[in-house]
């Protein structure tokens, strides 16, 4: 499930910086000194959110709102509107 569109350059030396470090057994914090930790930590809070929404039903690709925000419209009387041979000599 994609959900972000991507990381910028800092953001990906911040990720691939705790995660190697976590890989090497040590702590993550150096990495919260990094100018680019605060926009890490919105996007991936962004996409909790999300990705929650999506596994709730909230949203999706298949979501029908219950009410079009034009309005409706009815569709033409198919008596009123037929074009035979009478109505377009009238036309021109």
């Amino acid at each position: 499930m994609r959900i972000s569109n991507s990381f910028s350059e800092g953001e990906i030396q911040v990720l691939d910086f705790i995660l190697t470090t976590l890989l090497r057994g040590g702590t993550p914090a150096m990495a919260v000194r990094s100018k680019d930790f605060a926009s890490v930590c919105r996007k991936v809070q962004a996409m909790k959110t999300k990705a929650g929404d999506i596994r709730e039903g909230r949203i999706g690709p298949k979501r029908v709102p219950d009410k079009s925000s034009v309005g409706l419209i009815d569709a033409p009387d198919a008596a009123e509107e037929s074009m035979d041979d009478e109505g377009l000599s009238e036309v021109g």
